[in-house]
């Protein structure tokens, strides 16, 4: 074939043969399709004006395999993938609302090409729903115990939740399997509705993790649509494992596997029974996570106020919170005989004012605490409680109710020795239980 006027031709026979849908949801444009040229077809259309950005773009071709595509927003490439048989392209992700795309795409047959475009802009009606953060937060260090957050200013639709989860993608250093499950405003930390992801094991230690809300373009209601994607990039710090034993009345910490540090502390002395049938004053058992720090906290009573009998209201130095029923490892500010022999706080883990500093310091958010020995137990729902939940019933409270590993961050990044210096995180009421 003489590639000068054979070329002429082709573009001429595209033009003649196609057609296009305007405006609406975006309708379809083809060329080819005759005289033995491979047909392509474009969807949306071109000088399509309020596509629907949930949709993507979806090229395919007829008569021959596609050999070229490209999309395009703002300059940048939008990504996508091509069939196994190569006659259908579609993007990986949903499009921006509001947006404009170019779209080419080249189909080769046995004797010719055909070569098809699309210029179309996508509809710039967005939900009121929007994310509202993702913890942890980006350049943060976590411990391995860490959940991921990705929260909403109001509770999400239900038939928007399968695309949301779908749309949620988690890359790591290390392939980790993890599942992500929906909490209510009032299941979560902080009393903003989230998707929540959580590893079956323990985070390996020392590794990044980028997590990306591609969120731009999902159909949240009938006909509005998530505003952008957001994404964030966190580290996974050394391995912190904190045990806490009340009938030892001993806390011990590991890192990496070693033990690093070991003390007495005083656990709570139970015995005030409220109208909820729970012992305020008993410490919880189970797998709590570090979470927000206070060099001086202020501390009451939950469900009390002043005058009640055991109201108290005292400043505390070095709070770590470990649940939202007002847990902290702090400094004990009370006889210093009870630690190490009995449990004589309100609830929380006293320790030595030398110790609570050095922890205050040294732990990150989402260092694992296991405590044994009470009679009361720490329900998931409470704080960062998670890993009290069974990891096959975690994953049941997702959309699609399985787990996920997470892909390879590429490219990789080389971690550097972790520091000891956590960041904050911001997390939970203000009461305590000292």
């Amino acid at each position: 074939m003489r590639r000068g006027t054979a070329l002429v031709a082709l573009t001429i026979l595209a033009l003649a043969t196609g057609c296009s849908a305007k405006g609406g949801d975006g309708g379809e444009t083809s060329a080819g399709g005759s005289d033995g040229a491979p047909k392509v077809t474009i969807t949306p259309a071109d000088a399509a004006g309020e596509a629907a950005p949930d949709r993507g773009v979806t090229v395919t071709a007829e008569g021959g395999t596609l050999s070229q595509v490209s999309v395009r927003a703002g300059g940048a490439e939008v990504p996508g993938a091509l069939a196994a048989d190569h006659r259908t392209w579609r993007t990986t992700w949903s499009l921006k609302p509001g947006t404009r795309y170019e779209v080419s795409a080249k189909a080769d047959g046995k004797k010719t090409s055909t070569t098809a475009t699309s210029r179309f802009t996508t509809s710039a009606a967005t939900a009121a729903t929007k994310i509202s953060q993702i913890v942890p937060a980006t350049g943060e260090t976590v411990g391995v115990g860490m959940p991921i957050f990705v929260q909403f200013n109001k509770e999400v639709p239900v038939k928007a939740r399968t695309a949301i989860e779908r749309a949620l993608e988690v890359k790591s250093d290390k392939p980790t399997e993890g599942g992500w499950r929906w909490l209510s405003a009032g299941e979560s930390f902080n009393g903003l509705p989230s998707v929540v992801f959580r590893p079956r094991k323990p985070w390996k230690p020392r590794q990044k993790v980028t997590v990306t809300a591609h969120y731009a373009g999902l159909r949240i209601g009938d006909a509005v649509f998530g505003d952008k994607d957001v994404t964030h990039t966190f580290r996974i710090g050394d391995s912190h494992i904190i045990t806490v034993s009340a009938t030892t009345d001993r806390l011990t910490v590991k890192k990496n596997g070693r033990v690093v540090r070991s003390w007495g502390v005083s656990l709570g002395s139970g015995g005030d029974v409220q109208s909820d049938g729970i012992d305020h004053q008993l410490t919880t058992s189970g797998v709590h996570l570090t979470m927000n720090k206070v060099r001086l906290e202020r501390m009451r009573p939950p469900g009390k106020k002043k005058g009640d009998p055991g109201w108290y209201d005292e400043k505390v130095p070095w709070a770590y919170r470990i649940s939202n029923s007002g847990e902290y490892i702090h400094q004990n500010m009370d006889d210093p005989s009870c630690l190490g022999n009995r449990n004589c706080s309100h609830g929380c883990v006293r320790s030595p004012a030398a110790d609570a500093q050095w922890f205050f310091n040294w732990a990150y958010p989402g260092d694992m605490v296991t405590i044994t020995g009470t009679k009361r137990k720490l329900e998931w729902t409470n704080g960062w409680g998670y890993w009290q939940l069974p990891f096959d019933q975690w994953v049941q409270g997702g959309r699609l109710k399985k787990p996920v590993t997470t892909a390879p961050r590429t490219p990789a990044t080389p971690t550097a020795p972790a520091t000891d210096a956590p960041a904050g995180t911001n997390a939970g009421p203000e009461t305590g239980t000292p």
